[in-house]
């Protein structure tokens, strides 16, 4: 074992973040830890690291084991290029090449018995040196920035030139070059492309060491993971496995939960009403019987009904009306910044109901292309044709869409004057936005707010043709099922533009990947693309034909023992029926068998008032079997 966190807690204000929390990290193991957004995960990261106290708990590292942490923001300021920032971890290598030189000059200068010892200390040296392979030094950093995406006409550009997500990569390049026995990674992909995504997956996969990543990435965590830590409301629960496999335990799980709180409702509920039964039949012995029953049931620990998976946000698209069968036509479309080419002469068409994500590198204009069918850039070249009845909805990832002097309130009810105030509170309601919230200014809102309000925007304009630009940035792994489903069941039509393979995979019917300044077509989902890209094996078929069998048969067993279980239940409500029906019967005659005795001839005739008694025996006697009948009944 490298790591042990036991009973970590922390609470900022009145946010409980961290309850408790437990977990080990083995040697080699790969961890993610995953939760909504404010769930604690760089927090928890934080803590482990040092950078942040916990309330209360014990964070424990195995003796002789070091750790690197990668923070999602890297203020890397230095004067080095790219290539000597990343050189300066191999401080000690290159010291011990200096020496190396320095013994071999040394050498040429003397004889004899120094010159034996200089050859000894050379021989150790050039032994230290090619154990730490000092030899591929130059050529590992290579491999490593042209990995995380730099040209290598890059590696001479200053780190202080850089932009913030250019610098997290070099720091992420240090980190790895490192090789600490645990490596902590918070939102390691953000500022990477597909490629550098890939090179890490293989990367990290490979690691001599433990691994734990922060990630919203599904498709990144499939890859790497082999244990899940899901932080839920502050409760801290590992799964074995990645994520999808973590998905299916966690939904088997909630349902389980689910079933055994309606479990619980239900006894409660039913012992309620035997209890108030029982008190009706206003019997010493049933009485008695109800006051157990009610003590029983003060004594059980109740349990709290599980949360729904994000039920309060709610994301419908629904097309106004419907376009026509050819949505768009691009022809001979063409765009370069000065020099700097992005693509030429290129065409493709986009057809009603078609699914299309545009994927490649960083910087081969993506993001230009939506802005130039939108409206927003120029193009150098080419027509762009929209079909009969097209309506545009745009979601754009810098959100320029969202004017950042309003406040949420005045960016729908100006964009949507129709709206009462009520509706439009509906409306970011469903968005999480309640309350004050809604009089929040734009520009006070985080990056993945006002991913949000622009998801409102987009519901609300009822379009039939959604551009997204990075829909997925900055949503919690929830809110992008979400999201998912609902373009799922869009009736419209879809043109986007995602780093998120795992969002491509699940919403693409086509990719169109800009690579070399031209579009190549792909029919399918992103599994489809890699299989022909040659980057994944493709995996075999798995013959279906014992399942096919055994389906029929199962079904025929379950409808089976469904009939006998019902036939089984409507006897006992027959039964229960029935009794109820002779107690009720019993008690009217018992209480008539009062009243006569009550009689003043009956009184005072002892003959006739002891066969009454003798009667009225003869009833409570059976009621008391009665009684015991019912509370059976009640209970199998």
């Amino acid at each position: 074992m490298i790591l042990s966190c036991s009973n970590i807690d922390k609470t900022f204000v009145d946010n409980h973040v961290l309850k408790n929390a437990s977990f080990h990290i083995e040697d080699y193991e790969k961890a993610a830890i995953i939760g909504i957004n404010g769930a604690g995960k760089s927090t928890l990261l934080k803590i482990i690291t040092g950078h942040l106290s916990a309330d209360a708990g014990i964070v424990t590292f195995a003796k002789d084991k070091n750790y690197g942490y990668l923070a999602q923001h890297q203020a890397v300021d230095s004067e080095n290029t790219i290539f000597d920032e990343l050189l300066t971890v191999k401080q000690e290598v290159l010291d011990l090449e200096a020496s190396i030189r320095q013994t071999e000059a040394d050498m040429k200068l003397v004889s004899g018995e120094k010159l034996e010892l200089l050859l000894k200390k050379y021989a150790n040296l050039t032994h230290r040196f090619e154990d730490m392979n000092g030899y591929a030094c130059k050529s590992e950093i290579t491999g490593i920035l042209k990995g995380l995406g730099f040209a290598e006409k890059e590696f001479d550009k200053k780190v202080a030139t850089l932009s913030g997500g250019q610098k997290t990569r070099v720091a992420l390049g240090k980190l790895l070059l490192q090789k600490p026995d645990l490596i902590m990674l918070d939102e390691p992909t953000n500022h990477l492309d597909l490629n550098s995504i890939a090179w890490l997956e293989t990367y990290l996969l490979n690691y001599k060491g433990a691994v734990i990543i922060v990630s919203h990435d599904r498709y990144f965590l499939d890859k790497i993971a082999t244990k899940i830590i899901e932080i839920d409301n502050g409760v801290v629960s590992s799964f074995h496995g990645n994520y999808s496999d973590y998905a299916v335990q966690k939904e088997r799980l909630r349902t389980e939960q689910l079933n055994a709180y309606l479990n619980q409702q239900r006894e409660i509920k039913h012992q309620e009403e035997v209890i108030d039964k029982l008190k009706q039949f206003n019997r010493e012995k049933s009485i008695r019987r109800a006051e157990s029953r009610e003590k029983m049931l003060d004594k059980i620990e109740r349990l709290e009904k599980p949360t729904e998976v994000r039920s309060d946000m709610k994301l419908t698209l629904t097309p106004h009306r419907t376009s026509g069968n050819d949505v768009m036509q691009v022809e001979g479309l063409s765009k370069r910044f000065d020099q700097h080419l992005l693509f030429e002469n290129v065409s493709f068409e986009i057809k009603r109901g078609e699914h299309v994500a545009v994927i490649g590198d960083n910087g081969t204009g993506k993001t230009t292309l939506l802005k130039i069918i939108n409206e927003l850039l120029p193009m150098d070249s080419g027509i762009i044709k929209l079909g009969t009845n097209v309506e545009i909805g745009y979601y754009d990832q810098e959100h320029h869409v969202l004017h950042m002097d309003k406040t949420l309130f005045e960016e729908i009810s100006d964009d949507y004057p129709d709206l009462t105030n009520t509706e439009i509170r509906n409306t970011l309601a469903a968005f999480l936005f309640t309350g004050e919230d809604v009089f929040k200014k734009i520009s006070a809102l985080s990056g993945g707010e006002r991913g949000r309000v622009s998801l409102a925007k987009l519901m609300l304009s009822e379009a039939n043709f959604l551009i997204l630009d990075e829909p997925t940035n900055h949503l919690d792994i929830t809110s992008k099922e979400i999201l998912e489903t609902a373009l799922n069941a869009y009736e419209g039509t879809v043109l986007y533009v995602s780093h998120d393979r795992y969002f491509i995979n699940k919403t693409a019917t086509r990719i169109l990947e800009l690579t070399h300044q031209q579009f190549v077509n792909y029919i399918g989902n992103y599994d489809y693309y890699l299989e022909k890209k040659e980057l994944l094996t493709p995996v075999s078929d798995t013959p279906a034909a014992n399942g096919k069998a055994e389906a029929p048969s199962t079904q025929k067993l379950d409808w089976k023992q469904q009939k006998e279980t019902q036939a089984l239940l409507r006897k006992k409500e027959n039964d229960l029926k029935k009794c109820e029906e002779k107690i009720e019967t019993l008690e009217t005659k018992n209480a008539a068998l009062d009243d006569e005795m009550a009689k003043p001839e009956i009184a005072t005739n002892s003959a006739k008032l002891q066969e009454i008694a003798k009667e009225k025996a003869a009833v409570e006697a059976e009621l008391e079997t009665l009684y015991t009948k019912w509370e059976e009944l009640s209970e199998s």
